[in-house]
Parts: C-alpha cells; structure tokens; sequence
C-alpha cells in the first residue's frame, strides 16, 4: 500500500495537540501548544478563539516540521474537541463576538433560572437526554444573545454562528466555506432531539435561539469540507471526522456495541456505555447522548461524569501533604491494612453522578486506633474506583446489561492497586491500553476508515493490560455495603 497519513487534532480544555499517524494507525508523533484560561474576577472561564485557531496550524506546522514526511502524502484530517465550550461569531466577517465560553463555566445559571427555562425542565430532558444545567451550550449560546451587544440584531439579520469549537475549527479551516458539526457535539448541546436527530425548534424558541445560527448536523465520519491548514499543505484534504472528545476516547477504545464502556480518569471522570441504536433515558442518574452517527447508523450512550478522582490524588499531595507525587500511592496502598473500615467520600464541591447533591461534604469515616497515613492514601486512592462502581451500576440498571469488560485510560491507571481493585469491587475485566491520546485516536481512526485507509482491524494496535476480579464475593459485598453507608452520611 502506497504510505500515506492521518493529522488528528485533539482540541481540548488545556491545549490543542496534533498527531501524526501512519497507513497502519500507528502514532507516529505529536506536537502540543496551550492556551490561555481567562478566569475574571466573577470566576467567568473563557478562552480566545482566535488563539486557538492560530495554535492549531502552529501545531500542524511543527508536526509536519519535526516528522519529515512528505506532506503530499496527508490523505486527510480527523478532529476531537472539548465539549460544551460555546462560541458566536460574524457570519459575515468570521470574527468571534467575545471570547468563547468554557463548559465548567457557570455564568449561564440566570439563564436556567428563569421561569419559562426552569419549567421546561423536564420536556428538556425528554427530548435531549440531558439535565438542565448551565454546563450546556443551549444556555451559554442564549447568554450571548442577551449579553453581548449586537449579537441579537445579527442573530435576527441571519449573519451569527453559534456553535462548539469543533464548528469554530471546521469554519475556519474551511475558511467559512462550512458551518457543520456532528452528531456527538450536537447531542449535547441540549438543543438537538435525540429521537428526532434534529434541532429542536421548540426547545431553540425555550432558550430564544434562532435555528438558523445552529450548524448543519453530519456523520460524524462525513466530510465536512476542505483544508490545507492556511498553505501549511501543498494541497487541500478532507476534514474526515469530528468527535467530541469522550466520544472520540470510545471509539478509540474499540467500544463499537452495546454493553462495551469506558472511564477515562482524569481531574474528574467520564464514563461512558455504548446503548446501540435506541436511546434509553436514564432513571439512575446518568444521562443519555449520542455516541456518533457512521455510516448511517446511529449509537447513543449513557454517560456519567464524576467530578473527583484524579483530583483526590492531587489533594492528597498538594493540600493534605501526604504525598510527595502520585507514583506513592501505588506503593502505600499496598502496604496499608487492607480489611479495616475506611472510607473516604470526596465530596469537595457536592457528589456528581448518581447521586447529584452539590450540597454533599466529604468525609473521613471508620477511622481507628490502627489508621496511619497508608491507610488514608489507600481509602482516597479506593474512592475512586467505588465512584466509578456506582456510575456503572447505574448505567447497567438503566441499559439492563450486565457489565463483563471496562476499558478504561488516564493517568490514575498507571497504578496497578487501583486498576486491580477496580476490577475487584465491579467484578469484571479491566483493560488499559498502552496509549494515553485515546480522544486523537479515535478521530484519526474514524478519518482513516472513512476514508478507506483503515478497517476495523486497526483497533487491535492497541496493547492491553488486562485485570481479573480476584476478591472474594463475601469481602466484595462487605466493601461495597461500607461504601454506601458512607456516602449515605453525606448525602
């Protein structure tokens, strides 16, 4: 076979990274640039678009530079991009009206106030799949028209885009020739009908959002139009796939039918179960989106989002002083008493799914006479995989599929206590790959295919290291009984 490439761009929260890989899917290498987090004095978080438009060519360009292929030889380009962040620009000029609005941002909450929103809280949910909250573009993209001046008078002249960076990325690459996204994105804007697979006017006329500054909705392995990143390329290519980022991380984990999940451990956790092709609304606390649309078939997922697990890591060694790097877990967890009645619930700013209680505080219950410092790192390393249990019981009860296999990638599965004891206390395989850029593998898979250079085959690249549930059922039962009784105290 002739060599030819892949470019996928993993925009994310922190950075924008891009990835070279070959007619085999092989990564061959990667080039990264972080931006600015804009944080104002009202704890507002937002990011320059413009900046990020210009930091991915910066990282085409070095990829390019430090892989000395020929660029001839770029058959096309895959995106996977961070979620949520909402952004409105000029139509006409292609300039951003303000700078984006990040999704942990919450300065949308009026918005979900306001009672013709709030009451329609529950139509909301039924037609999306989704919980109204702030943390959605639908009421950042509505901030915007009431906030930023002009914006509502383009909106109405039909010269305003609103859309994700995944939209604000293919536009200016395409260099306004198109305004698309696709389905994973648009799912969770909470404006797109999950059952219908189309904006929802009544929902747009909820939130006071004209339709028609929505962006066509693709295939998420659709050509969505033609770059050569501003003459980085001697010729144009296709922008073959876009992926939001936890969508781009399943797929590359080969999670392709139902039953099959990811967690991916970072600051917090994204879990995440493929359904199949009928969307299933949660009654456990989780909540149900589109995993992608490909070759004309549709998968939806349930997904769970738990706001502390690598960041109990990171307390215990910036705040709590009990470690000096997160490689010590591993060690102390080992050498802590391992059947004592310790528990650690981190509930720092409330408890995320399933339980959803943003007034919840943590605790430190079963201390004894024996508890010593190994002890604590070992209860908050085991919180962890206790909260990521309960997301997947939830999802399991809700999908009604017993759970055999969890795949899982982040920095928090380099310790092999955590990962062996995630296996333990779910009672089912654990697998982690010898790759870290699962979302940029996943975009670069799903381009590669659609194009014709990969088959599904190219998922077996992925090395595993697999874990077996070696604890008794008895002592399962007995830790999980504990665990819930101590989040039962801080609920």
């Amino acid at each position: 076979m002739q060599e030819q490439y892949i470019i996928s761009i993993d925009q994310s929260t922190q950075g924008t990274k891009a990835m070279l890989f070959d007619h085999e899917g092989i990564m061959l290498g990667r080039s990264d640039l972080p931006h600015r987090q804009i944080v104002n004095e009202s704890g507002w978080v937002s990011h320059d678009p413009e900046e990020i438009y210009h930091n991915t060519i910066r990282v085409v360009q070095d990829l390019l530079e430090k892989s000395g292929i020929e660029k001839e030889k770029i058959a096309g380009v895959g995106i996977s991009n961070q979620r949520e962040t909402s952004l409105a620009w000029d139509s006409v000029t292609g300039r951003p009206e303000a700078d984006a609005v990040v999704w942990q941002c919450a300065r949308a909450s009026a918005v979900c106030e306001q009672a013709s929103v709030k009451g329609a809280a529950e139509l909301i949910r039924n037609r999306t799949g989704l919980e109204l909250s702030p943390y959605f573009p639908a009421s950042k993209y509505a901030w915007f028209l009431e906030n930023v001046t002009g914006t509502r008078d383009k909106a109405d002249w039909g010269e305003l885009r609103l859309g994700t960076m995944d939209t604000w990325l293919i536009y200016k690459l395409t260099k306004g020739r198109s305004f698309k996204t696709d389905f994973s994105n648009a799912s969770r804007t909470q404006l797109f009908n999950i059952f219908t697979m189309q904006w929802d006017e009544n929902i747009c006329g909820i939130f006071h959002i004209p339709a028609e500054c929505l962006a066509e909705v693709c295939d998420s392995d659709s050509c969505f139009g033609m770059t050569d990143f501003e003459g980085v390329l001697p010729h144009e290519v296709p922008i073959h796939s876009v992926l939001g980022d936890s969508h781009g991380a399943l797929f590359g984990q080969g999670c392709l039918t139902p039953g099959m999940m990811k967690a991916t451990y970072g600051t917090g956790s994204s879990i995440m179960m493929n359904i199949g092709e009928k969307p299933v609304l949660s009654t456990h606390g989780v909540v149900t989106s589109l995993a992608w649309k490909m070759n004309g078939k549709v998968n939806y997922v349930l997904e769970g989002n738990i706001n502390y697990t690598g960041a109990v890591i990171s307390w215990l060694k910036d705040e709590a002083e009990l470690i000096s790097t997160p490689g010590e877990t591993q060690g102390l967890c080992y050498e802590a008493k391992q059947d004592d009645s310790l528990y650690f619930v981190p509930a720092f700013t409330g408890l995320g799914a399933p339980y959803w209680n943003s007034q919840a505080k943590g605790s430190l219950s079963g201390i004894t006479r024996t508890t010593k410092r190994a002890e604590i790192v070992r209860a908050c390393t085991e919180c962890i995989a206790y909260q990521i249990m309960d997301v997947i019981k939830a999802m399991s009860k809700d999908a009604e599929i017993e759970v055999t296999e969890l795949r899982v990638d982040g920095g928090p599965t380099r310790n092999e206590y955590l990962m062996q004891f995630q296996s333990d206390i779910l009672d089912a395989g654990v697998q982690v790959p010898d790759a870290e850029e699962l979302s940029g593998i996943g975009a670069a898979y799903a381009a590669g295919i659609a194009l014709g250079l990969y088959t599904e085959a190219v998922f077996t690249r992925l090395e595993r290291r697999k874990y077996e549930p070696d604890m008794e059922r008895d002592r399962r039962e007995q830790k999980i009984s504990g665990w819930k009784a101590a989040v039962e105290k801080v609920l």
